[in-house]
């Protein structure tokens, strides 16, 4: 197995490329986790909220006994969904993710920020589970920056990474200034813009030179900023695609036109609370 980057933040090191379980049925979760860890993945992502955490655990389940991979070798992240982010709610889900998962997560992230309840009560909880042996890792999900800082302030234990939609349409600078401050790091989700990058001129006119699809392209454009990413798919052939990305690299002058990519309007995803707002790339 190629030997794959990874980003080591408060001495864990995370696998820059992982696989994504977000929309996927139960049946396909548990096949495709299962597929793309005997292609070599090493990093699996599921929530709650997806409710597949127990597929997901059966597909780690079945590649461990097929031998393609050893439950140390792994990194596992799942969520807590916002309805359970008072203290008692989020240590009672803790518990079932793990329960369902049949493993103990290496990393367990605040699906979005929420005003309700206080963000203490809710951050005092994360690192109460963490110190229960409920996670090995604690960290957030689309958090803008500022909030961002605000939670990694009031939080005993480094808040690990901060996973936000990121792919070449949007812009991002901002966030990733801040993980830097922060001794932390990004995790992408839609990494290829649900699909969008597939037909980018751009994207193919730079893939040809190296024989590399769009998709390809992107996903080293964001491992090559550190950036964790986590494609998902349903299909064998595209995880096998994704995960070869490790046998070319991308110029200075490539990366730049990739990021040239960005626009305004380049968000797919916008769930979250009105009471937050993301951060001002475009004043």
């Amino acid at each position: 197995m190629t030997d794959q980057p990874a980003i080591t933040i408060d001495g864990a090191a995370i696998p820059l490329l992982g696989f994504g379980t977000w929309n996927l049925t139960p049946e396909d979760a548990r096949r495709m986790v299962a597929e793309a860890l005997r292609i070599g993945y090493r990093h699996i992502d599921t929530a709650w909220i997806y409710q597949n955490e127990a597929a997901v655990g059966d597909g780690i389940r079945d590649a461990i006994a097929a031998g393609h991979v050893k439950r140390e070798d792994l990194w596992l992240t799942t969520k807590i969904w916002v309805a359970h982010f008072h203290r008692d709610a989020l240590l009672k889900q803790a518990k079932e993710s793990a329960g369902a998962l049949g493993f103990t997560p290496d990393l367990l992230l605040l699906h979005w920020p929420k005003p309700e309840p206080d963000m203490k009560e809710t951050i005092d909880a994360l690192n109460e589970a963490k110190d229960q042996g409920l996670t090995r890792t604690i960290g957030l999900s689309n958090f803008p920056s500022k909030v961002w800082k605000q939670a990694q302030a009031l939080s005993k234990a480094k808040l690990v990474t901060n996973q936000v939609e990121y792919h070449p349409y949007l812009k991002l600078s901002k966030l990733i200034a801040a993980a830097g401050e922060l001794g932390s790091s990004i995790t992408a989700w839609s990494p290829l813009a649900q699909g969008k990058i597939a037909d980018d001129a751009t994207l193919i006119e730079i893939g040809r030179a190296h024989g590399k699809t769009p998709g390809q392209v992107t996903l080293r454009w964001l491992i090559q900023q550190n950036i964790i990413a986590i494609p998902r798919t349903t299909k064998v052939s595209r995880a096998q695609e994704s995960f070869d990305i490790f046998d070319f690299e991308l110029s200075a002058e490539e990366m730049d036109r990739i990021h040239s990519l960005a626009r305004p309007d380049g968000r797919l995803g916008d769930w979250i609370d009105p009471a937050f707002k993301w951060d001002e790339e475009w004043a």
